[in-house]
């Protein structure tokens, strides 16, 4: 399509790719959309986003980003049919990360039906400096859906993007001016008894005002190879609970779409991926929290760590989820995550998955795992150290192979050397 050209779509379940070709050098990208009405969002819910990855209505959902041989998607699921009456339009955007677009090669947004079939297409030329486009909107007209290819860019970055269409954005806290000096007294006067008036009731308290709601924080922390750790203390999440999910997709294995939300189905229907935590705290004591054995641990004693049910879904609105109790975080002396392949596939290899930890105070950190090369049934996703206080952050996206016999735990265990001793379990 050409810039401000339309077409129409289908009013149902669609899949849009923001995808680009990644390489050294090459910042991050981050799809988004805005739900608007009159050209503006109702409240800053109606943004979605990494930090904020569905809509309440259910029609948009952000499914995070895929890397296939080089090439680069960051996906949102928009279900058109489930769009509110009072949308008029649904702006798709993207955003850089550690640099401008005139560095990201071949942006372009895809428009994909239930079939996966490619409904629309808009490649964004002649990127220089900008560093947030709009890359496309979908709109009514006559009952129906269009997309409009747009390539509007921002030099302000999703911030000024977002505030643009009316979302109140986080900003830095700024020092308060100083107090005026206060004035002179007047000079003394003649005494003069002041009138006896009669007393006054005073006013009624006035209600205090409603507590504005909390502003959107846009700040990410992506890591990699070439910056594979963050300090959870420098980035003042060292308390309240920290979030770990794992989301995933089977590579070119996609078949079709369900009917709740229009999530993608997968050839592999059995696939069966287990997020887990080796733990070793302060006090000596070592252990492993997985859905094998029932070993969910726990959030408010020893551990502090606490997994979800088991889900096979791989969707980053769910997927695996593991909590961590950063109020507890003196007891903690190191945690590993890792993934398992429980059933329905030999390696990672055809696999696609993203790692977000959320802390309930700082930024999100997230990372993709790369190319699986290797026959992996185990990957040791983040190392989180306690030293001297700092919590540490470690990307660590290592596949390891099993030797024959050998369960996948005790491969992780024999790899970080924890010294554990196991006994076969199942679920």
């Amino acid at each position: 399509m050409l810039k401000g050209s339309n077409t129409q779509v289908p009013t149902a379940a669609l899949r849009v790719e923001v995808g680009w070709r990644g390489g050294p050098g090459v910042p991050d990208a981050d799809a988004s959309a805005l739900l608007l009405v009159a050209g503006k969002v109702r409240s800053d819910a109606d943004l979605v986003f990494y930090n904020q990855p569905a809509h309440s209505s259910g029609a948009i959902r952000h499914e995070g980003k895929r890397d296939a041989a080089g090439r680069i998607t960051d996906t949102l699921l928009v279900d058109l049919a489930r769009v509110e009456p009072a949308v008029e339009t649904v702006v798709l955007a993207a955003s850089a990360d550690g640099g401008t677009f005139g560095q990201v090669p071949d942006l372009y947004i895809e428009v994909r039906d239930a079939r996966d079939t490619p409904v629309a297409r808009f490649e964004n030329p002649g990127a220089t400096t900008e560093t947030a486009f709009v890359l496309g909107e979908f709109y009514r007209r006559q009952g129906a859906w269009k997309f409009r290819a747009v390539g509007q860019g921002y030099s302000s970055g999703l911030e000024g993007l977002a505030t643009d269409y009316g979302i109140t954005v986080d900003e830095p806290q700024r020092t308060a001016p100083a107090p005026a000096a206060a004035p002179a007294p007047p000079a003394a006067a003649a005494y003069t008894r002041p009138p006896v008036t009669p007393p006054v009731a005073p006013p009624a308290p006035a209600a205090p005002p409603a507590a504005p709601p909390a502003p959107v924080r846009l700040t990410k922390v992506t890591l990699t190879k070439a910056a594979p750790s963050v300090s959870l203390t420098k980035q003042g999440g060292t308390s309240g609970a920290l979030h770990v999910n794992l989301n995933w997709e089977v590579r070119k294995q996609f078949s079709g779409w369900s009917s709740k939300f229009g999530r993608p189905t997968a050839m592999h229907s059995d696939l069966d991926l287990d997020l887990c935590a080796l733990y070793e705290l302060t006090d000596g004591s070592k252990g492993v929290v997985q859905a094998l054995g029932n070993a969910f641990g726990s959030l408010h004693q020893p551990p502090y760590i606490h997994l979800d049910g088991d889900d096979r879904t791989g969707a980053v609105a769910s997927g695996e989820n593991l909590t961590v109790n950063l109020d507890h975080k003196h007891v903690f002396r190191r945690i590993l995550v890792f993934v398992t392949i429980y059933e329905g596939a030999r390696s990672f290899a055809d696999l696609n998955a993203t790692v977000t930890l959320r802390p309930q105070h700082g930024a999100p950190i997230e990372f993709s795992l790369d190319e699986c090369t290797v026959p992996s049934l185990v990957c040791a996703l983040a190392l989180i150290t306690n030293t001297g206080g700092d919590l540490l952050v470690q990307r660590e996206a290592r596949y390891l192979v099993p030797e024959r016999g050998v369960s996948p735990q005790r491969t992780v265990d024999y790899a970080y050397g924890w010294g554990m001793n196991w006994t076969p379990g199942r679920k």
